[in-house]
Formats: C-alpha cells, structure tokens, sequence
C-alpha cells in the first residue's frame, strides 16, 4: 500500500508530545511543504499520556495525514495503530505515523536520522558506541548502530533495564551511567531528556573523551551542557538538530514519496530558535 500523494482538499500533520512548548517540527514541516509544493499544515498537540488513546482517536476523525510522535508516546502509541511496519517493530518504537488508505501505520525514522547525522563526521562500522538511556530513542540508536556494524553498550540509571535493552539488541554490555568513565569508546550517544531547556548533563564532565564523537539527542537548546563539556574536553560534537531535520526529511518521503532538501529544515529549525 502507498499513502495518498495528492490530497484533494488541504491536509493536515502534526506532532503529538507532551510537553510541546519546544518542538520545532512546525516549522521545519512547514518549510519542507514549502519548499515542495504540497498543501498542508502541521501543527503541534500537547497529549498527555492519559489522552493518547483518545488523540488517536481523533487523528482517525481528522484524517490526519502524518503524525510525527516524540516523548513520551513513541511505545506506548504502537498498541493504537493498525500496523506498525518491521522496522519499528524491531525497534519497538515508533516516531511517524501515516495515514494509508483508511489505515494509521507506525514508522520509525529515528534511526535514520541517527545515522545520517553521525555520518556528518564519522564512519560507524567497527566503532565502539556507547548509548546513554534505555527508551524509544535509545531503541532506535541500538538499531541504528547494529546496522551499521557497531559494537554497543548500554549505561542506564536504572541498570536492569539496561541489561535487557542490551540483550534485546545484541549489545555487547550494560552497566549504570556513573561507569561511563571506566570504559573505552568511540562514539557517546546520549538519548535521556537530562538537558532538555536546561543547564544539566548526564554524564561528567572528565568523563568524556577528546578522541570520540559525542551525540546529543537534545536539541533544546542546540548548545547543551554536553555538548560544551565534550567540546572542551577535545571530543567533536553532533547535535540533536540533525537527527530532528534527516528523520523529518524521511517523514515527509513517507507520506508524498518525495525528499526535501535537509538544507531547507535545517534552516527552519535555526529561524524557529527565537
């Protein structure tokens, strides 16, 4: 099956969080529709996770076309839809929901945004990642790097789940955040909200290393403490921000068949900082 490419009436997508005050899917959406051409609009809804059955509901009603889905409904939403495609499924996990037909199918494109923004500055296969967190995101980044040939370990505060998130995916170990020190990497991948609009990190500072590559999924504010710290400490950084724009450029290629530029959401993400 293939979603609908020419609506006949203006569409509508959205994004479903809780809270929504940061997202910046809006206008990188908006700027991608733009950008091609398609009559859409894209809003944010702040669902609480009590309501998430309901906002589905009511995405079926609407006939939303697309609904992005970010923290904290990326598992749970998966029981709501009509299929969830083998990737996500694998995953356990889904980010994008599209309307096909009369049916809402789960998608997951976390794990390509993961990979095409470490490939900004690093080759992955062979790589030692360590994944900081153990939830949807943390999901998608153990599947991205399993693909691509890394070798995987998982540091939690709550290390149990660390230790099964780690067998579910074929990591090598698992362990408590506070080890991250004690331990060789090429790559830190870190997936918790800790520095979401906020000055805080998950790690210390002198534990990071100035030969690896540090990932940020947060990207509220594009700067964070992480981020500053790895920097100081000689790592390169990568931003949440690319992650945000390359799994939104799969989106939009997921419900019209066509790709926009990164450049174009990219840009629309650093006009929406204000």
């Amino acid at each position: 099956m293939t979603a609908s490419r020419e609506p006949a009436a203006r569409a509508l997508c959205g994004v479903i969080l809780h809270p929504a005050g940061h997202t910046r899917s809006p206008a990188m959406h908006g700027a991608a529709f733009a950008a091609l051409g398609i009559d859409a609009s894209y809003l944010a809804f702040d669902v609480a996770p009590d309501d998430l059955a309901d906002a589905i509901r009511g995405a079926r009603a609407l006939a939303i076309r697309q609904l992005a889905v970010s923290l904290p409904h990326k598992e749970a939403v998966m029981a709501h839809l009509d299929e969830v495609d083998e990737t996500a499924r694998a995953i356990g996990a889904v980010n994008t929901v599209t309307r096909v037909d009369d049916r809402l199918v789960g998608s997951n494109t976390d794990w390509i945004g993961l990979t095409q923004a470490l490939e900004r500055c690093t080759t992955l296969a062979g790589k030692r990642a360590i994944v900081l967190g153990a939830g949807g995101t943390a999901r998608a980044a153990l599947y991205a790097m399993g693909r691509a040939g890394a070798r995987c370990t998982v540091l939690n505060r709550t290390v149990p789940k660390a230790a099964e998130l780690a067998r579910e995916f074929g990591a090598e170990d698992a362990g408590p955040l506070e080890s991250l020190g004690a331990r060789e990497y090429d790559i830190l991948i870190h997936t918790t909200p800790v520095g979401l609009r906020s000055d805080e990190s998950p790690v210390a500072a002198a534990d990071l290393r100035a030969s690896a590559v540090v990932f940020d999924a947060v990207y509220d504010p594009e700067w964070t403490r992480l981020l500053r710290d790895a920097e100081a400490a000689g790592a390169r950084t990568v931003g949440g921000k690319w992650m945000l724009v390359y799994q939104a450029v799969e989106q939009v290629r997921l419900w019209t068949g066509r790709a926009p530029a990164p450049e174009v959401l990219a840009d629309a993400f650093d006009a929406a900082a204000g």
